[in-house]
Formats: C-alpha cells, structure tokens, sequence
C-alpha cells in the first residue's frame, strides 16, 4: 500500500515556521486535515505538557477531530521550519480516497492497541495490589465494547490532581 506521502501528494500545502501553531487545543480547524510532508511538529496540552513529537513524513495531524466531529483535544505547533498537507474538506477527501481512509483506521486501530495493552500491562503488574486500581477494569472495557458513536466523553470524571 501507498504511504500516506505517496496518497496525498496533490494536496495543497502549507508552510510553518518554528513555534506556530497548527491547531490549537479547544478549536476546530473547519474540517481540515493535515498530513505532515517535511520537519517537526509537537503535540502538546494546555498546560505545555509535551504528548508527542512528530517527525515521520506523511504522519496524519487531526484525524480525531475531524472523524469525531469535536474540537480538538491538544494543541500542535512546528518545533521546526515545517510543510503540510492539508485537505480542506477533510471527511470528503477521506470519502473519496478509500486508501487514504483505510490507512487513518489502520493509525487509529493501532493507537487503541497500544493504549489497551498498556492499561491491560499495567493491571497485570498490579492486581495484587490496592483496590484503586480496580478503574482499570471498567477502562478496558469501555474501549473494547465502546459502540455507541454518540457517546464519546474523553477522560474521568474526577478533578485533575493539584501538583501533578
């Protein structure tokens, strides 16, 4: 299969110079999609928390938002001199372009993968411990049986801890 460089090099593009933003956490971009074509972007959280930094050409920048229809969850700005990619009506080129939107579920189907072997991970090493982590087990099984498209709350129900 074609990688996502390959699939979308007829879309227009966009340059970012070092510290500006591309989508910032809160706000839609109008149902645009980016696809990182050269440098370096950082995904990180209101309070300057870095999530992650992506460097892989043709790495997909908005996904979430778009297919969820919701504002977006975390802020990413250039690190670097950068190019993008953007189709500006996102879920119509994603329509049209079904290699393009396999290899968005196959991204997406991988990032639930890594996220629930980790907790699955983490509630192995820990069963034996304290009943706190006892969340766990709801956790995963929200994501694996998760269907209903209309009910997609993110995170807990709990205040954010002071000092972490």
């Amino acid at each position: 299969m074609a990688s996502f460089s390959e699939l979308c090099a007829d879309l227009p593009e966009i340059t970012l110079e070092t510290g500006e933003i591309l989508i910032q956490q809160g706000k839609t971009t109008e149902g645009k999609i980016f696809f990182l074509a050269e440098g370096s972007l950082e995904v990180i959280t209101a309070d300057e928390v870095s999530l992650a930094v992506i460097s892989k050409p043709g790495s997909v920048v908005g996904e979430m938002s778009l297919l969820l229809d919701q504002p977006h969850t975390a802020t990413v700005r250039a690190l670097e001199p950068s190019r993008c990619r953007v189709a500006d009506q996102g879920l119509e080129f994603l329509r049209t372009k079904p290699e393009v939107t396999f290899a968005v579920a196959q991204l997406l189907a991988r990032r639930l993968f890594m996220s629930t072997s980790y907790l699955a991970d983490i509630k192995r090493q820990y069963e034996r411990h304290d009943a706190n982590l006892a969340i766990l087990d709801q956790v995963l099984e929200t994501f694996t049986h998760h269907q209903d498209e209309d009910d997609c709350e993110p995170g807990s129900e709990r205040e954010r801890e002071p000092n972490i």
